[in-house]
This record gives structure tokens, sequence and C-alpha cells, in this order.
């Protein structure tokens, strides 16, 4: 793990070496370790490295055996061994034991099909030393984030924006274009951030450059899900025995590193798993890390501490009350460099100190099995819904609903109306592409209020969504309805946010790296083809991910039905223990001509007091989440630019004085202690 930064800048200007390095000091959190620059001309990049291989002789910059490609990399390769045994019997030699010298011979062996062979989450860059050409690439789910911007035909890129905007040479204000997308899908698609001109390269892409040229982007990679009536003819016990092999084998490659691995406990399917198929591939002790609530709505303790004992894992676990939520709140804003509808990220900002502080630099995590396996309450809603749409006058078909919210059978009389109300809406529309999502994107959009109304005019919802339909992978309206589902749940959710800011944003923030063996290829490509008769059995979600769990878990977790992992939002912010800046931030929120509509954060403000006791809805929660962490990126960045000191690189590599390629210098090249 590590974090990288570059600039390509014309030929014959210089490589702005001094503001590269600055980027570079940003980023230390990903990677204390260490630290190289590579300097080739107009070329400049530098890394800081989390040493998880070669915990010596790893240090970026690395280079092919020839010499002619250099290479940085944030992420790991799990499968290093094996492609280093391959490329060793074609006669490549190494150096290092280092995933990322694999890397970068694989590129100059194989160019950028070598993508196709990495089991890995990677972002990284690649330079051709001869070709003066520049090749970044980005791992299938966007695991490692990639952030890149061209200024007076410079090329930039940094493993995160704020390392970019930090520099008076690409920092261009901020851009609160994104907000409304954002108040819609949790996310702003990667072709633009919260600031003006910085962008994502896009998951499961690559992006081709040479100086004074336009970058090329393609995609290399999406999930492909099913067609209508693709049912397969697989015996069920022959599905469950595959998805275990692909699954057991991503877990066994994802404890490779040497170092400890540890693993995140939620008391939930996924992570215990996961827990439980790590405890039988590892020989060595296993630490687990775990989060509790003081409020019962959101604490998991009796399973997860259930889970550790039938495991025999050492557990840790961090109690976390309402105020503390909120402490940390301003933190994990600033690590997501994004305004979050939740506060689920501040939490595991924490958690990620803890386990650091055990010395622990690699967890293994359940993220991505919802998302491939259809999880969520939205895969069996639209089931309901659709097969309710079948037959729209039932009185019965919308009953079934009560199935996934209890709350509904509560009170009959005004449960009935609110279904006719709410789960209604586009009920017979089943051919539209957003069918799955749409009652949850016009739930959320409810929080576009809250903007100002020139910003909330930038995007109307309409235009959201047809920003999303933009972004759809080819293909899209040919899947099923659970396959076109789990598409929108990735793209809208798993990438923009759940990977991004309660995944490697809150886990590189104390520089610890987060492994996810659902996302692996196999277990991901296996998931993607399962049609929804083996996903969702009847309103059973990820039935057959619970066959396989029936095999290692104890029956109670098995069973048990999905709890997303949320933290408290209106108690964290007006509680007793709420600090005093949330009344600061919002107060700030209030001034005209600012990112929001002044009466309406009033009245929320209002609404939140009065009813702090009782509680408020959804959509005013993720409101005040969205205000409170706009507020806060604004604060930050109000003043512009303001990075750090330039690193001092702890390697140096100047490509004028390495020997040509094909030359008989090492692959480390010229060292120079910095």
């Amino acid at each position: 793990m590590c974090g990288i930064t570059g600039c390509l800048a014309a030929e014959g200007e210089a490589p702005f070496e001094t503001q590269v390095l600055r980027a570079a000091a940003s980023l230390r959190h990903r990677g204390p370790d260490g630290s190289g620059l590579y300097v080739d001309r107009s070329l400049a990049m530098a890394a800081t490295r989390l040493a998880i291989f070669d915990l010596e002789g790893g240090d970026p910059p690395l280079s092919s055996s020839d010499g002619r490609f250099w290479g940085i990399q944030n992420g790991e390769i799990y499968n290093h061994p094996e492609l280093r045994a391959e490329m060793e019997e074609r006669g490549i030699s190494f150096r290092t034991s280092c995933d990322t010298e694999v890397l970068v011979n694989a590129y100059a062996l194989w160019g950028p099909d070598c993508l196709e062979r990495f089991e890995g989450v990677f972002a990284f860059a690649v330079w051709d030393r001869r070709e003066r050409r520049l090749f970044l690439a980005r791992d299938r789910f966007g695991v490692r984030p990639l952030f890149t911007a061209l200024r007076e035909g410079r090329f930039w890129f940094a493993s995160e924006a704020g390392a970019l905007a930090s520099l008076p040479e690409v920092w261009d204000g901020l851009d609160p274009s994104c907000l409304p997308e954002t108040f819609v899908t949790w996310g702003c698609g990667p072709d633009r951030s919260f600031f003006r001109g910085i962008a994502e390269l896009p998951p499961g892409s690559c992006l081709e450059l040479r100086a004074g040229e336009a970058p090329k982007i393609r995609t290399w990679w999406r999930p492909l899900f099913p067609g209508p009536g693709d049912e397969g003819g697989e015996r069920v016990e022959d599905l469950v025995d595959a998805c275990e092999e692909r699954l057991r084998r991503a877990v066994r490659l994802r404890l490779r590193a040497d170092v400890p691995v540890a693993l995140y406990l939620s008391g939930g399917l996924d992570s215990s798993l996961v827990a439980a198929l790590a405890r039988q591939e590892s020989s060595a002790p296993l630490h687990a890390f775990g989060l509790t609530f003081g409020d019962p709505c959101y604490d998991e303790s009796k399973p997860q501490q259930r889970m550790a004992e039938a495991l025999g894992l050492d557990l840790e676990v961090l109690a976390i009350e309402d105020g503390r939520v909120a402490e940390a709140f301003p933190e994990a804003v600033l690590r997501a460099e994004k305004p979050l509808l939740r506060t689920a990220p501040a939490p595991l900002f924490l958690l990620s100190s803890l386990a650091r502080e055990h010395g622990l630099e690699v967890v293994l995590t359940g993220e991505g099995a919802d998302e491939l396996f259809a999880g969520y309450n939205l895969f069996r809603e639209t089931a309901v819904r659709r097969f309710w749409a079948r037959v729209p006058s039932s009185p019965i078909r919308p009953r079934l609903l009560e199935r996934l919210y209890p709350y509904l059978a509560r009170d009959l009389g005004r449960s009935a109306a609110f279904t006719r109300a709410f789960f209604r809406k586009g009920l017979t529309e089943t051919g539209d592409l957003f069918y799955s999502h749409r009652i949850r994107f016009a739930n959320t959009a409810r929080c576009l209020r809250f903007l100002a109304p020139e910003i909330r005019d930038i995007l109307p919802f309409e235009a959201c969504l047809e920003r999303l339909r933009g972004r759809l992978p080819e293909g899209f309206d040919e899947q099923d309805w659970l396959g076109r589902a789990r598409s929108l749940e990735i793209l809208s959710f798993l990438e923009p946010y759940l990977l991004h800011s309660q995944g490697d944003r809150m886990l590189m923030a104390h520089s610890v790296e987060g492994r996810f063996p659902f996302l692996a290829p196999p277990v991901a490509e296996f998931a993607s083809r399962l049609p929804p008769r083996v996903c969702l059995a009847g309103l059973r979600e990820k039935w057959i991910l619970r066959k396989v769990a029936e095999r290692h878990l104890p029956l109670e977790i098995s069973a048990r039905p999905k709890r997303p992992y949320r933290a408290p939002i209106l108690g964290a912010f007006f509680g007793a223990d709420a600090p005093s800046w949330v009344e600061d931030v919002l107060e700030d929120a209030l001034r005209p001509g600012g990112f929001f509509d002044p009466v309406q954060v009033e009245r929320l403000r209002k609404r939140c007091r009065e009813k702090r006791g009782e509680g408020i809805g959804e959509t005013d929660e993720m409101a005040l989440s969205g205000i409170l962490s706009t507020g806060i990126l604004e604060e930050r960045w109000r003043g512009g630019a303001r990075g750090p000191s330039p690193l001092v690189p702890r390697r140096r590599i100047r490509g004028s004085e390495i020997d040509p390629p094909g030359g008989a210098r090492p692959p480390g090249g010229k060292k120079e202690d910095a």
C-alpha cells in the first residue's frame, strides 16, 4: 500500500518536482514506512510506502528488469508469487520480493493486458522511458482511489484529491455542482469531485498519455450479470461448492503478507464467514476488531462476541457513544474528501486507529457481499414490487412488504395507506432501467430542498439520474432485473461511497490496508452470473452464501437477517454530548450566498432541537449529515491551497542518470540517499 502522485509536463518543461513532493507529503498517512521519487525530464512521480511485502527492499519506485519501465503502486497484487514464477520461467530476474516489481515487469511483458492477470486492488502508474508514455490503471471496483487533473497542458495524478488541491498549480476552488448528485445518489460520478477540475479515473479503467496529448481512457473491466431467463442448469449443491471454493481461495490469497493480518468482525454473515475461513486457512493467530454502540438500535455486540468465541479469536472491541461519533466526524469527512449522508464512516475511522495502535496494518473485511449476492432489502423490495405489479389491484401481494419492514404491520390502517403512496409509485413500470432504485433515489432527493436554489438548479433530480444513466455499463438493459439492480448498487453505492468513504479512506487514514475477499475477481464473476433463484430464494437474501455459511458458522449467525451497518446521527449531533462545532457549522450554513438554503437549514435545526428525544425522519438525518459534512469541507478549504512542506524522499531515481534501456544496470537503477 502507498500513496502515489505525479506530474507529466510538456517536453522540455520542468517536471514540477517540488510540487510533486509537496503532494506526496499530503499522502504520508497512506505510506509512513518509506518514500521515493522518480524524475525523467518532463515527468516526476513520487510515492509514500506502507510496507506489506519485502519490508526492507521494496521502496518505490521499482523498474522492470531491463530498466525501461518504472512504476509506483497504491495497492497489492495478491497473486504476485504465481506471476513471478511464470515470468522467471521466461528468464525475467527480480531483485526484490515486492509485488510492485512484479507489476512493472508484468506490464513490460504483457502491456495493458497484464491487468487481466492481476488479482488484487490497485491504482498504479508505469512510465515507459523509451516511448515516453505514462500508463495509469485502477482495479476492478475502484477500491484504491486515483485522481487526475489537467492544468495548462500538464497532467497531474494522485491517490487523493486533496493532495492535488493542495497545490496552487492545480487548485481551482470547490465545485458545488457535485452536491445535487451526492444528495440524490450518495456520490457524484468519477468525472468530477468536490474540487473543481479534479476527477477520478473510473473503477476498472486505465489511461494512456504522452506529453502534450489528451489522455486516452478506456474501461478494461465491468461486472456482467445474466440476461432474463438465464437461470442456469447447475445443481444447487454444485453452486454452493463452487462458491465456497472461490471464497476460500480469495481469503487464502488475502492472508498473504510479511506483516500480521487481522479481521474486522461485525457479527453479521459476511464478516463472520470471512473470519471463519481465515481461521481455517491461517496458521498464525488472528486478531479481530469490532464496534459496539451504546444505542441498542446500532449495537451488534452479542453476535460479534458469539462469533469470536466460536472461532477462538482474540476480539478487541471499541465502544462508541453518540458524542464520540460527532467528535470523530470532522476528521472522517476530511479524509473522505466528499459530503457524507451518513455518520457511519466516523466509527470506522476510530476502529482503524485502534487496529493501528495494536500494531496491525492489514485487515480482512466483508464489503461487497451484499451488492454481489443481493443482501439488501432493496433487492427483496424490488422482487415484491415486481410480483405486486403483475396484479396491481391485489390487496394481498403488497402485504409481503411487511416481511421486509415489520413496522408496516403494526398499524394496518396507516401502513396500507403508506404502502400505496410510497411503494406503489411507478409500480407497473418494470421496464424502467432504474426500477429497483427509483424509490430510493426519489426519497434521498428530498434532501435537495436544503441546497441553495442556484446550486439545486445545476442538476435537478432527473438530470442527476441522466448522469447516472450515462455511466451504465454496456449491455445493462439486457441484464435480468436482479442483475440491473446489482449493477446499479455497485455503480451508485459500493464504488463511490462504501469502498471510498467507509473503506479505503477510513482505513488508510491510520495506515491500515483493507482487503475484501468478496471482491476477488473469481468470487465477483461467479456471483455476477448467479440467477435470481439462487440469490433470493423466496425472500431469503444471499441465499447461496447462507448455504456456504451453514457449513462453518453457528446457526444463529448463518440464519441471522441482514442488519445494515449504521451509526447515530441525530443523537450524535444534538445529544447531551454533542460538540460545539455542530452549532458553529450550522450557523455558517445559514449565511446568504452559501451552498444551502438558510430557511430550510434553520427549519431543520429547529426540528432537530425539538425532537432530539424522539427522533427525526431518515431524510432529515441524511440532510443533517450532508449539511454538516459539506460545511466541514468548505471551512477546511476556504483559504485555498495549503499544502505541507515538500516530502524528503528516502529514495531518488533520475532517468537521465540510468543506463539506456537494455543496459546492464540492475532494475533498481541508480539510488541516491536523500
